[in-house]
């Protein structure tokens, strides 16, 4: 997988183990990227930027490396994480922004997994790489097949499952502790309706505008850090 841009290349390259190669422009210049280029020993190519913009088809800040594709973590994988008591599982989300900027809020709240349906959803892109300012290296994520029968595999190890919706609780009054796994809906069309009646609580978030929904990755920022402050 090629990833690109400077903030994505100080995660990555923090993560030595995922690089296989390293593209530079001729005049590259971040000392920063450049020592960790250099204690890491890793292979580097040079281009013009012209050329390197035309690798990935995007603006690349000079800088586009070579990665193993990201390697998926196994629903057995939380199962068996003792630690785990904090759980997203995005329904179908599908634009790759959103998806990243979902993963960087992830890892910056303490969430220890997230769990994503292995079809109709977008998968670990270099988009998603980029959105998530390079937060993908640094997160579990998991892939099922039904994202039904994991709440109920959930729900059985001792999760209380939270979905977001607009007719639900007013989210500032729902009691977050213990181990919390939080489903949030796609883009465009909310909960399964399936999925809402699997959850335990549906919580609200209060709109006071004319607009009645919000961004995906905004709700779940917001969700996410209201559950953080009990963990």
């Amino acid at each position: 997988m090629l990833v690109y841009g400077k903030n994505v290349a100080r995660e990555v390259l923090n993560k030595n183990s995922i690089v296989k190669k390293v593209y530079l422009k001729e005049n590259f210049n971040n000392e920063e990227i450049l020592s960790l280029i250099k204690e890491n020993n890793n292979k580097v190519v040079y281009k013009t930027n012209e050329e390197l913009d035309k690798i990935v088809n995007e603006t690349t800040q000079g800088i586009v490396i070579d990665i193993e594709d990201y390697h998926y973590k196994y629903f057995e994988d939380l199962k068996e994480d003792d630690n785990a008591n904090f759980v997203v599982i995005l329904d179908h989300i599908e634009d790759p922004r959103n998806f990243g900027a979902i993963i960087r809020t992830c890892e910056c709240a303490g969430v220890d997994y997230i769990i994503i349906p292995n079809k109709r959803s977008v998968e670990i892109t270099a988009s998603v790489f980029k959105s998530s300012s390079g937060a993908v290296v640094h997160q579990k994520i998991c892939k099922v097949a039904n994202l039904h029968n994991t709440i109920e595999k959930l729900k059985k190890n001792g999760f209380w499952v939270i979905g977001t919706d607009a007719d639900g609780e007013n989210y500032t009054n729902i009691n977050y502790a213990g181990k919390i796994a939080l489903v949030i809906g796609s883009e465009g069309k909310g909960l399964q309706p399936l999925l809402k009646k699997s959850c335990d609580q549906i919580a609200s978030i209060p709109l006071k505008g004319k607009i009645n929904s919000l961004n995906a990755s905004v709700a779940a920022g917001i969700m996410i850090y209201e559950i953080a402050k009990t963990r």
